[in-house]
């Protein structure tokens, strides 16, 4: 029969049967595609902090503190971590006032573009400010990613996005630290970037045909009637309680991790070496990155469900690496820096991945983005605080010599 009615129950209201709705994505792609994003959005910050000290180094003209001991350039690398998480901190705050009238696909657009721009000016300056300027666009592109993708993967009924994303992420540590290192080798600076150029477009494939529409969401939980208002207030408490429990170990971690990173790092000087200042900087920056890819990449076998043990952990070291500055020959040789920020990675990664898989199983979904927008809110800040301390040890340990 031609016009056969079909065998599914009509809409009440139309008469018509809705169209069925698209099939989720199998839990390959999701993996992989959260696996991609989670590297493209993070690959440019590790790169822009990689090369914080190539990017900071004086060009003809400028005056260049040429010290035995720190080798100090004018500006601290202090500088580029704040240029590099500023602008995604207010991207951040001001995200959700604005983030429910930009869907995900405008967001993702936004981003790739953000990114684009941000290699581009940075290869292109010809100045300290400008090419800061640059690491700025990129900053802001990478926050909106974090929240937009941390909030999407956590809408996938397993954990299977945020591992991912947190694998991807931490490929992004060691992928940048690694392909920056290797092509500095050989390339100057602004041909060392040039290749980053690919990441956006990479982006924009994997959101838009390879991760598939997101799962419906979960029905909303009724709302509570007006003589049980304690109940919906216990529960918006809870949920800041379980915020603040993963986001202020995970806070300090960050600020003692990038004090060392932006801060200490680029003071560690070992003239024995047979590499240069720049490259001793590289290669911590480096070993760092790997340490972070492994923790992050372990999620599934390593869960700990309280990071205090790591937040003390990481400021320990930080306390050693500070006194190791401040006092000459208490490091042997660029192996135990090296040995030190590996250990450091390590920390950092741990920290992050279970936070936020932490903050996936104990927060109901409907309130997880609220969750997440303040856990990264606090990293953060507590990143913005370490670059503004590491500017003042910059000044303080190159000012006195």
């Amino acid at each position: 029969m031609a016009d056969e009615e079909p065998l599914l129950p009509p809409d009440e209201d139309s008469g018509h049967s809705p169209p069925p709705p698209s099939p989720p994505a199998s839990s390959w792609r999701i993996g992989a595609a959260f696996w991609i994003l989670g590297l493209c959005n993070n690959l440019p910050y590790v790169v822009m902090l990689s090369a914080a000290r190539d990017l900071l180094e004086p060009r003809p003209g400028e005056e260049r503190r040429n010290r035995s001991r720190h080798d100090c350039d004018p500006v601290g690398t202090g500088a580029v971590l704040l240029a590099d998480v500023v602008p995604a901190l207010v991207v951040k705050l001001l995200l959700p006032l604005v983030g429910p009238y930009l869907p995900d696909r405008l967001r993702v657009v936004g981003m790739a573009l953000c990114l684009w721009g941000s290699v581009s000016a940075v290869a292109a300056a010809k100045g300290t400010l400008s090419g800061l300027g640059g690491v700025a666009l990129g900053s802001a592109g990478a926050g909106l990613g974090e929240v937009t993708f941390l909030t999407l993967a956590s809408s996938y009924p397993s954990s299977s996005g945020l591992s991912h994303w947190s694998s991807g992420t931490g490929a992004a540590g060691l992928g940048g630290a690694l392909g920056f290192w290797g092509l500095r080798a050989w390339l100057p600076l602004p041909h060392a970037l040039l290749p980053f150029l690919a990441l956006p477009p990479l982006m924009l494939l994997s959101f838009f045909f390879l991760l598939g529409p997101a799962p419906p969401p979960r029905p909303a939980p009724p709302l509570p009637h007006p003589d049980e208002g304690g109940g919906a207030s216990e529960e918006k408490w809870g949920v800041a309680k379980a915020a603040l429990r993963q986001g202020a170990p995970l806070g300090i971690v960050y600020f003692a991790e990038y004090f060392v990173n932006q801060g200490l790092m680029e003071l560690l000087y070992f003239p024995s070496s047979p590499l240069p200042h720049s490259a001793q900087y590289r290669t911590l920056q480096l070993l760092y990155q790997a340490g972070v890819f492994v923790s992050r990449s372990s999620l599934r076998c390593l869960r700990l469900r309280r990071l205090w043990g790591l937040a003390l952990a990481q400021v320990l070291l930080a306390s050693f690496l500070l006194a190791a500055v401040a006092v000459n020959h208490l490091l042997p040789g660029l192996g135990v820096a090296a040995a030190l920020a590996l250990g450091e990675g390590l920390v950092g990664g741990g920290a992050y991945g279970n936070a936020y898989n932490n903050l996936s199983e104990q927060v109901p979904l409907p309130q997880q983005p609220l969750a997440v927008a303040v856990v990264t809110l606090v990293a953060e800040v507590a990143i913005a605080a370490a670059g503004g301390v590491a500017l003042g040890a910059h000044a303080a340990f190159c000012g006195q010599e």
